[in-house]
């Protein structure tokens, strides 16, 4: 009796084992379809959205040439004459009409509508682009590319009402408007020397008082311990060029926040290199084009 029992039991514990093999053969089985249909799926909802952008670009091309047409009319019906150029970049076909007047203003007023339609058509194709294949965020980075340095010309410069080393600048950064600007160099660069100088200015900062006038920017230097010297940008610089590093692309924040301490961080890799040349990382500070920003006479020394 006690044999025959084990045997049933033995029997049963096979079959068992058997169900559950096949139920987990089974089971996987059906996982691996579903991950297949998951997969169908996306494909299907990218594809989707894909053609969702294509159809939203479509409109936007065709009101473009809506605006375009209407341009045309209106330039017409005041007199202007129209004549075709070839312009791939604008349209596929080999020629688009353009208005035009015998004078040279009117010549440029061509010339801008032709880039403003490139320009939108481009940029709505680099939207669907980036919807379809967004960029990865930068935002966690911390160096130069946050620095929004320009190039800016003192305008008007006087002593601080109320503090001796302190000078108050007007300095023309190319905006409409001046920015006020407070830099403590009285004891270091004669304000004969300062006036309509051209200089690389900081100019993301969030705006600070010191002793009463609201600093709006900085303007940027090499220093030592013994001598400040105010950088020197490219000499056919004009305010408002922007200053750029290599390897760097810039993506200035539109106000540095101070507790991020952005520019603090960047700050000891600001350096003179052995040609006075103002860097990052051994990375040129430059004005594209123009040349690199650069120190009177000071080697190896920080820029701030």
């Amino acid at each position: 009796m006690i044999c025959i029992g084990c045997n049933s039991l033995k029997n049963m514990l096979v079959k068992i084992s058997s169900n559950i093999l096949a139920n987990a053969e089974t089971a996987e089985k059906r996982l691996a379809e579903l991950r297949i249909k998951v997969e169908e799926i996306k494909k299907f909802k990218v594809e989707e959205k894909i053609k969702e952008l294509l159809k939203e670009n479509s409109v936007l091309s065709e009101k473009i040439v809506q605006a375009k047409n209407e341009l045309i009319k209106l330039e017409i019906s005041h007199g202007k004459k129209q004549y075709t150029v070839p312009s791939k970049e604008i349209t596929e076909s080999n020629t688009v009409p353009v208005s035009v007047e015998k004078s040279q203003d009117n010549d440029n007023e061509v010339e801008k509508t032709q880039a403003a339609v490139v320009k939108k058509e481009k940029n709505s194709v680099k939207k669907i682009k980036e919807k379809v294949n967004p960029a990865p965020s930068t935002d966690s980075i911390i160096d130069v590319r946050k620095l929004d340095f320009r190039i800016g010309k003192i305008v008007e410069i006087n002593k601080h009402p109320d503090a001796d080393s302190l000078y108050v600048e007007k300095i023309d950064c190319g905006e409409g408007r001046p920015r006020t600007v407070v830099s403590g160099l009285v004891n270091h660069v004669p304000i004969d020397e300062m006036r309509d100088k051209l200089v690389m200015v900081l100019c993301n900062l969030k705006p600070v008082k010191m002793r009463g006038v609201t600093s709006e920017a900085m303007v940027m230097c090499a220093s030592s311990p013994e001598k400040v010297e105010v950088l020197n940008p490219p000499s056919d610089a004009v305010p408002g060029d922007l200053v750029e590093c290599e390897g760097y692309p810039r993506e200035p924040e539109a106000q540095l926040n101070p507790k991020k301490k952005i520019f603090e961080t960047c700050a000891p890799d600001l350096k003179t290199n052995d040609d006075k040349v103002a860097c990052y990382k051994d990375k040129p500070l430059i004005v594209v084009g123009k040349g690199s920003v650069v120190a009177p006479t000071l080697k190896q020394v920080n820029v701030k």
